[in-house]
């Protein structure tokens, strides 16, 4: 049966009376002032058990990560690489999804207050964790400010700014905020702070909390982004160095794409949530597309746009076996390659027939041949195959879709960030680049401009988080792509989420957003 919903209320409801599967879900606070619940007490004398607090931090961030709405949702179905188009009725959800994609969205849209809320309640529990009253070890502390900075990040990369409060502040005290500037040096010297005092692991299976190669990992995203915040060039030359020193702690790029994804240990990931990942295999499959421990099918939701398919190397039109692809766009099992493995469901990108795991083609509810089509007629008046859907954890693997283990940050990642950072001194990107196409069965380029490395950012790492991000360093988040807004064409004002109208009402400090 299916264990994650669209309903964010029955999710709260499911999250509390099955607490093994909360981590894939996604409790909220309604928190309207951007702090939490113990925000108003003013007698602070540190957390009771640190290890404890430090342990629902990380659990609360795993639920984040792992849902289908609000972080994921901001960061992905607000790009060319993902949206949620409406079917007949389905997926309508009075134009939550479809604002996010065209760039229509408002200060009152529910998954903005959401993410708001989240992410700055970890900021904020953080901080409790890391007080002097809280009387953290020194790794513990340590994992705190890995956390927060994190969370601060994402803070400083979706609104430009960042609500502060110290956990001793009484209710009288209203939070500060940290300009753009102020929150980005606070991230660094987090981060700085904690590095000495987090494992050095390399590949491992507990690589589900902080270590020196996650936050040099975060460390390098952060300055390789910094321009944005600060208006200075970053410091390329540390993006390198950051990521040579993840590498010598035996991080590398690995073959076999879709393995990547299981629950073995492989040398790429750095660091994985331990939440569900049924939301990103579910989300877009087809209502009749099932498993054994998922008989109820999929929720027949998210897509990805023509242009962002044709990126990859094959066959325009479809994506069977021989089809020319390269590894990462993956492949449709037909007749002759459905089987129990792979339950006749694709990997990568699922257009034209589908089938079962039987061999025999798959139908859609009218009784109609399944066929996942390239076009959409748009954002609304879809049927239920139209759009490509994409799938990259798959519920055959180890697991199946009740495995908890998604990647959060990656090497291959790491390995992009260095060659941007080396072609963005002067130096020469291409062997880099080629190093990691080889390895995923693409051809080899002659060179590489920025909009090379853009795209290859795209092919490698698709519904993990960063579209949104590496379309904003590369100036390209105010293009145009299909089903996007006219009118938000250019216009830089996308480029930072509103702050939500809550938020505004409680913190007289905080100043809404230009064009908002």
């Amino acid at each position: 049966m299916k264990y994650i919903f669209k309903n964010p209320k029955l999710i709260a409801l499911l999250a509390i009376s099955l607490t093994l599967f909360s981590s894939c879900t996604d409790l909220e606070v309604d928190l309207t002032d951007s702090i939490g619940p113990e925000e108003g007490s003013g007698n602070f004398n540190g957390v009771g058990d640190v290890e404890s607090s430090l342990g629902g931090l990380y659990n609360d961030i795993y639920g984040q990560l792992g849902n289908q709405e609000n972080f994921f949702a901001l960061n992905e179905v607000s790009t060319d690489e993902t949206l949620v188009p409406t079917r007949g009725t389905d997926w309508g959800d009075n134009g939550i999804w479809r604002t996010l994609h065209s760039h229509t969205w408002s200060p009152t849209h529910q998954y903005i207050l959401n993410t708001w809320n989240q992410l700055n309640q970890n900021v904020f529990r953080a901080s409790e964790i890391i007080d002097p009253l809280s009387d953290p070890s020194q790794g513990q502390e340590a994992e705190a400010r890995f956390l927060r900075a994190f969370s601060m990040y994402f803070v400083l990369d979706l609104w430009g700014l960042q609500p502060f409060r110290n956990p001793t502040d009484g209710p009288e005290v209203v939070p500060s905020v940290l300009s753009a500037q102020e929150a980005y040096d606070f991230i660094i010297n987090d981060l700085e702070t904690a590095i000495p005092n987090l494992p050095d692991n390399g590949p491992s299976d507990t690589n589900n909390k902080a270590t020196q190669a996650a936050a040099n990992f975060l460390l390098a995203k952060v300055i390789l982004n910094s321009e944005r915040y600060t208006g200075s060039a970053p410091n390329y030359q540390k993006v390198i160095d950051l990521v040579d020193a993840i590498a010598a702690n035996g991080y590398a790029l690995q073959a076999g794409y879709f393995n990547l994804f299981e629950q073995t240990l492989d040398n790429e990931t750095i660091w994985f949530a331990s939440t569900g990942v049924g939301n990103r295999i579910w989300n877009g499959l087809h209502y009749n597309q099932n498993s054994p421990d998922n008989g109820g099918g999929g929720w027949n939701g998210f897509s990805t746009l023509a242009e962002f398919y044709d990126s990859f190397e094959g066959d325009p039109n479809s994506n069977n076996v021989g089809d020319g692809q390269e590894e990462r766009r993956g492949w449709v099992p037909d007749a002759a390659t459905s089987n129990a493995e792979n339950l006749g469901i694709g990997y990568g990108f699922l257009i034209g027939q589908q089938y079962n795991e039987d061999g025999s083609p798959l139908s859609d509810r009218s009784g109609n041949p399944l066929v996942f089509t390239k076009q959409l007629p748009g954002l609304s008046g879809n049927g239920e195959a139209t759009g490509i859907r994409i799938i990259k954890y798959h519920p055959g693997g180890e697991g199946g879709s009740f495995r908890s283990h998604e990647i959060v940050f990656r090497y291959a990642d790491a390995h992009l960030m260095k060659a941007e950072a080396m072609m963005r001194m002067g130096g020469n990107a291409t062997t880099l680049v080629n190093e990691l196409r080889t390895l995923r069965g693409a051809t080899p380029l002659g060179s590489v401009s920025e909009a090379d490395l853009l795209a290859e950012r795209g092919r490698e790492l698709y519904i993990e988080f960063w579209r949104r991000n590496d379309l904003l360093r590369f100036g390209e988040f105010t293009r145009n792509w299909e089903f996007k807004n006219e009118a938000s064409v250019g216009d830089s004002k996308w480029n930072l989420y509103p702050i939500p109208v809550n938020a505004l009402l409680s913190n007289p400090n905080l100043t809404q957003n230009p064009g908002y």
